[in-house]
């Protein structure tokens, strides 16, 4: 029989990047093993070069560890090594010959939870430790509410150190039993339950003999059969804009990384915040044109018109669009000392996109002990709560359990530029997650923006609270409309209540509106003034000019000039808006 013939090294590349690869985290309380496991995955499997393991084993002797020591094979720091802790998130990646592996070693302590909140982000599948003498612990049930929130698919609760229990079912099973019933309060649905003992290998990565009441998986046969890659949104096409390529006059790409869905040449798309329409000519990379992008392919789109598109806009297809909103409602992870502060001005990084915004309440804090929602008037750090922020323009995003992209979000201080929080989105404001995505158009700005409407209308829109007849309101109005302008009468009696959202939304489009009331002040008054917004809102008491329309009409005409409404020549295009 002939010898194999020897791989080449281009062929060996090619087959291992043929690999899939899983990105997974490791949590639990402190001293459960993370590191001591991870180490031992690392060693057992020769995901470690030589002189690591030589270097770990003279460290071990000089601490007095009396063996090898798996834990210093990923904590790094100094003080982590003189502490016996992990303290920052420890990337680590390893192969086997089904598959490759990124790890994330978070650290146990409850001071750090910002730090498992970082690491655990892009996983596809969280180990929660826990150790086999203490049962459940609250740190415990704290990672496993995070990897709920964050949306990792799959669970793996490693019952740790059942070699200082003897390996005793009874001990293995009441632990599983508390874990679940937790569990089942966040609708976990894919956990997975290993005894081990990650210092002496037991079912990490072959199945021990100790342990013949389980029939499951090893640890690292699980991992290399659990589904792999990260949950894209496969329905719905997102394309945040990065950056726009014009090398020449005769190219123009919108360049970026598709977030979910996908595309193909000839689709309709549509650009937001504009709304306007197009089509995708090609897409291109560096190697050359494709048919169609998917996640996480980053690409070059170009389409059919010349459209005025920049970084932080975002490509959809049309019938498939995401909120459009200021106003949204998330879970936040608060990550810095100071606390989180209700109506503190702070930075919004959303995909491309950052904006001003405010934290306008804070609905509650999570208990992840219990679970339970306690009012809160800030979040300290570490807490998890929930928020409703409001940012300075719209954003377009989804809620984060149906596109983890487009639905997460980091808050940044702008005075220090710290990342002071992390966000998953759960809906826009005072909206319910639609059944059909193309219902969830809620363009507060419309498709239009204020400058557009002014360039077009050639004034400002006002809401005008004006008492006395209406005869005057109406004489204004043909005065008005005489000049080019947009202008619209409402009446109090006619409108109800309902006349503050009518005013406030015609003047949202551009128009002047001459609300017609029996006195300038009360609750409509005030209701509408908020509604429509201070800067816009101008009241008038024409009560005694009954007789005189005319001079009336003259007045409010003047006071609009006056206030800066109109003529466009008094100030420049845009201002003020």
């Amino acid at each position: 029989m002939s010898a194999a013939t020897p791989m080449t090294i281009e062929e060996f590349l090619a087959q291992d990047e043929r690999k899939e690869l899983l990105r997974f985290s490791t949590a639990g309380s402190v001293d459960d093993g993370k590191s001591t496991l991870i180490g031992r995955l690392l060693y057992d499997s020769k995901g470690v070069y030589e002189d690591q393991i030589a270097s770990v084993a003279k460290a071990s002797v000089n601490q007095s560890a009396g063996s090898f020591d798996f834990a210093l094979l990923t904590d790094g720091l100094r003080a982590e090594r003189e502490q016996g802790i992990t303290i920052d998130v420890a990337y680590r990646y390893f192969a086997t010959a089904r598959r490759k592996f990124i790890i994330a070693d978070t650290p146990g302590h409850e001071q750090y939870t910002r730090n498992m909140a970082t690491g655990a982000s892009t996983a596809d599948l969280a180990i929660v430790l826990v150790d086999a003498r203490n049962g459940v612990l609250p740190q415990s049930r704290r990672h496993a509410y995070i990897a709920a929130l964050l949306g990792i698919p799959h669970l793996v609760v490693c019952v740790n150190k059942m070699d200082l229990v003897e390996f005793r079912q009874d001990v293995f099973e009441r632990i599983c039993e508390d874990f679940a019933a937790f569990a089942a309060k966040l609708d976990l649905k894919d956990v997975l339950y290993i005894p081990i003992s990650a210092l002496l290998g037991d079912n990490v990565v072959s199945p021990s003999a100790r342990t013949p009441y389980y029939r499951g998986p090893s640890l690292l046969e699980h991992l290399e059969t659990a589904p792999a890659g990260r949950r894209y949104n496969t329905a719905d096409f997102r394309f945040p804009v990065q950056y726009v390529l014009r090398p020449n006059l005769d190219f123009r790409g919108y360049a970026g990384q598709v977030a979910s869905g996908s595309v193909q040449v000839g689709d309709p798309i549509m650009v937001l915040p504009s709304g306007r329409l197009s089509r995708v000519s090609s897409i291109v990379t560096y190697d050359g044109g494709l048919a169609e992008a998917y996640p996480p392919l980053s690409v070059a789109l170009c389409l059919e018109h010349e459209l005025d598109i920049s970084r932080g806009d975002m490509l959809v297809h049309p019938s498939s669009v995401p909120y459009v909103s200021r106003r949204f409602e998330a879970m936040m992870v608060w990550m810095n000392a100071t606390p989180l502060e209700v109506d503190k001005t702070y930075l919004v990084k959303h995909t491309t996109h950052q904006v001003k915004a405010n934290i306008r309440a804070i609905r509650h804090r999570v208990d992840v002990n219990t679970l339970e929602h306690v009012p809160a008037v800030r979040l300290e750090l570490n807490e998890i709560g929930a928020v409703l922020v409001e940012t300075v323009k719209p954003l377009y995003f989804d809620a984060y359990e149906r596109n983890r992209v487009t639905g997460a979000f980091i808050l940044i201080d702008p005075m220090t530029n710290e990342t002071v929080g992390a966000g998953m989105i759960r809906g826009a404001h005072g909206h319910e997650p639609p059944r059909k995505q193309r219902e969830a158009i809620e363009f507060e700005f419309t498709r239009v923006t204020p400058v557009e409407r002014y360039a077009r209308a050639g004034h400002r829109p006002a809401v005008v609270w004006m008492a006395g007849d209406a005869e005057i309101a109406f004489v204004a109005e043909r005065k008005l409309f005489d000049r080019g302008c947009l202008v619209h009468v409402l009446e109090e009696a006619a409108q109800g209540e309902g006349i503050a959202r009518v005013a406030a939304a015609l003047a949202e489009s551009g128009l002047l509106v001459l609300c017609v009331a029996p006195e300038t002040a009360g609750e409509q008054a005030a209701a509408t003034r908020q509604a429509a917004g201070a800067e816009r809102f101008l009241t008038k008491d024409y009560r005694e000019h009954a007789g005189e329309p005319e001079q009336a009409a003259d007045d409010l005409v003047r006071t609009l000039e006056e206030a800066g409404f109109l003529p466009v020549t008094s100030f420049g295009a845009g201002e003020g808006i």
